[in-house]
């Protein structure tokens, strides 16, 4: 099977700018995401930025990167440009990996592009985890998703869904048990989509959905279009969107480096 790794890269964060060139054992940050996209077995990895400077990163570390317009409302819209730009076929099968996730395994991005190319009826693909805890499902940083019966997305919140009105109060948190089941699940951000299906959402406006959440996948379930899901049984590495988060991952990279050396 044959998929491209997009990556969409801007130099502004609200609560960390400038954070793709941030430091993280010697590397900076976007650099980690590309050599775990190269990892997956992907025909091609492109950044998709509109900044100069991460142009500059990339290129020197050996990266393919399409110039985008500074405008874009979404990564999405970012993705669909520099896809046009690259005369992608109208059926290639990108996966947006987002520009913040230097830990992200590389088997999701192939797993993700397999999904979509498996379900002809789904216009989109995304991956799921089993909620591990009562804490993740009260916060609001941690996206939950809903699934048919058939695996396809009935919705996506940064609130606790589905409501259990047996168990969960309005001051006492999510009984473990209730947890357990398979119900609960994470949105782990990854998306596969065909080109055409890029760019027919890249048109679309944002959905009031949307707004609310700050979730752009809502606009593709608004509009109607299927969303494929995977569940996947395994411990997801968080991203990078705070100074804490950042201070993190470079312990984890100095924890890894000091072990390797130590073999």
């Amino acid at each position: 099977m044959d998929f491209r790794v997009y990556i969409p890269v801007r130099y502004g964060s609200t609560r960390l700018p400038g954070k793709p060139l941030a430091d993280i054992a010697g590397k900076p940050l976007i650099q980690h995401v590309h050599e775990r996209a190269l990892e997956s077995g992907a025909s091609a990895v492109i950044i998709a930025t509109d900044d100069e400077r991460i142009r500059a990163c990339a290129l020197g570390f050996g990266a393919r990167v399409c110039m985008t317009s500074a405008h874009h409302r979404s990564g999405t819209e970012r993705l669909a440009e520099a896809a046009a730009a690259l005369k992608e076929d109208e059926d290639a099968i990108i996966v947006n990996l987002q520009g913040d996730e230097p830990r992200v395994a590389p088997a999701l991005l192939a797993q993700v592009a397999g999904l979509l190319d498996d379900q002809p009826g789904a216009e989109l693909a995304t991956l799921c985890a089993p909620l591990g805890s009562a804490i993740a499902l009260r916060d609001p940083n941690i996206v939950k998703a809903v699934v048919d019966r058939e695996g396809y997305a009935l919705y996506f919140s940064r609130a606790p869904i589905p409501w259990d009105r047996e168990h969960f109060g309005a001051e006492s948190a999510a009984s473990e048990v209730s947890l357990a089941d398979r119900a609960y699940l994470r949105h782990l951000g990854l998306y596969a989509y065909r080109v055409k299906t890029l760019k027919r959402l890249a048109r679309l406006e944002p959905c009031v959905l949307e707004h609310l959440e700050a979730l752009e996948q809502l606009r593709a379930l608004y509009y109607g279009y299927r969303v494929a899901v995977a569940v996947v049984q395994r411990e997801i590495e968080p991203g990078v969107d705070t100074p804490s988060d950042l201070e993190y991952m470079r312990r984890v990279f100095d924890r890894e480096h000091r072990a390797r050396g130590a073999v």
